[in-house]
């Protein structure tokens, strides 16, 4: 295939892009660094507009085809932001930043995405046009929302929006995909019982705080077990537990608990919600004490459109030979705001047998550059054939 073969040629220049924003990563939306290499490349590739400060620090920018008979405008996303976390790899190209480390893979995403947007600048071989999105804060800030709240898809016009993540334990360079819910609604929780403190040896004195966020813990399992429909998703767990004191003889005043909800439907998370704050409030009305739920909902499940499904497996399958059913993920993704806002779909990409996302010793394979770069290529040249 024209484009893997341009793509094997190009895998050295675009693995070094790679491993300069590894060695260099930035978090959230501090992505000053990566933003303006980004759109020096797009300036560098002859895009014919780049937009920088798109949900603060994202970039866009737009390649136009041979001809635009069509009128079609399809976008594609990477992510740029790294992790708050310390890298163990040893890497030569290891991050240079205390605390910060590409443990995600974003850094391929993003040369990825650039060295697809080389190709099509070159090339231009497509009727229509492409909308680049390079977006800060996936890691928990939310920036694919912001680029959608500062008018992204109607500035442009985009119609379409396809997006990729890397796959540990895939084999390298082949593609899951599933139709519908794919990665989980992503909710926090603060949980603050209230009881009256005193001497452990004197119980009968104090409303036991700890008594009753002990409770809590275990009861907040039954949303699962015994609220939610079986063949449903819904995690609830409690990732907190800090008392007011750490005294070896005081019963404390107060526990705050913390954790994350995960659910794959809109019914299920507004059931978890409702169901937290009952038995809570249960709990200490029991126990003659108070207390205080603050349920934060966080990036919304991430669905993809059925017909954008069939067709970004129809390409991975021209890519890679095949395209596997992904499993159902319970962790979040960001792009489920731009899958809010319009049709599409996202896929995942083989990364080898390398350590998981988020762990220390993680690191994007450079061997999946060619598929990847082609999976999106090949979504601009089939879903807009030159005319």
């Amino acid at each position: 295939m024209p484009v893997k073969n341009r793509f094997a040629e190009l895998q050295d220049e675009i693995t070094a892009w790679r491993r300069d924003m590894h060695e260099n990563p930035e978090i959230l939306f501090e992505t000053h660094r990566t933003a303006a290499l980004v759109a020096d490349k797009l300036k560098e590739f002859g895009c014919d507009e780049i937009v920088t400060g798109i949900g603060r620090t994202g970039v866009v920018g737009v390649i136009k085809g041979k001809s635009s008979a069509s009128g079609k405008v399809i976008g594609l996303r990477a992510d740029m932001d790294a992790l708050p976390i310390h890298e163990a790899t040893g890497l030569d190209y290891a991050s240079k930043t205390p605390g910060a480390m590409h443990a995600c893979g974003h850094d391929g995403h993003t040369a990825m995405l650039l060295g697809a947007a080389k190709y099509l600048a070159e090339t231009r071989n497509f009727d229509g046009t492409v909308v680049v999105i390079f977006q800060p804060a996936e890691e928990g800030g939310g920036g694919g929302k912001e680029m959608c709240d500062d008018g992204m898809m109607e500035r442009w016009g985009i119609q379409e929006v396809y997006g990729m993540h890397n796959w540990p334990g895939r084999p390298v360079g082949s593609f899951a995909i599933r139709p519908g819910a794919f990665f989980a609604a992503t909710d926090q929780f603060d949980i603050t019982f209230e009881g009256r403190g005193g001497h452990a040896a004197k119980p009968q004195e104090t409303v036991d705080s700890t008594v009753m966020a002990a409770q809590a813990v275990l009861a907040l399992q039954t949303i699962a077990s015994r609220n939610a429909d079986p063949v449903d998703q819904v995690v609830v767990s409690v990732t907190s537990f800090e008392t007011s004191s750490n005294a070896f003889n005081v019963i404390p005043q107060r526990v705050d608990l913390k954790g994350t909800v995960r659910t794959m439907s809109p019914e299920m998370r507004d059931l978890a919600e409702k169901r937290m704050t009952e038995i809570c409030n249960g709990i200490a009305a029991t126990f003659g004490g108070t207390v205080e739920v603050k349920y934060h909902r966080g990036y919304p499940c991430m669905v993809n459109h059925p017909a954008q499904t069939d067709f970004a497996a129809e390409v991975a399958r021209k890519v890679s030979g095949g395209c596997d059913e992904a499993p159902l993920v319970m962790g979040g993704e960001d792009f489920a705001y731009m899958l809010e806002e319009r049709p599409g779909a996202y896929i995942l990409v083989g990364n080898g047998d390398t350590a998981a996302v988020h762990h220390p010793e993680y690191n994007f394979n450079d061997e999946a550059i060619p598929a990847g770069c082609s999976w999106w290529a090949e979504i601009v040249e089939t879903r807009m054939p030159a005319a």
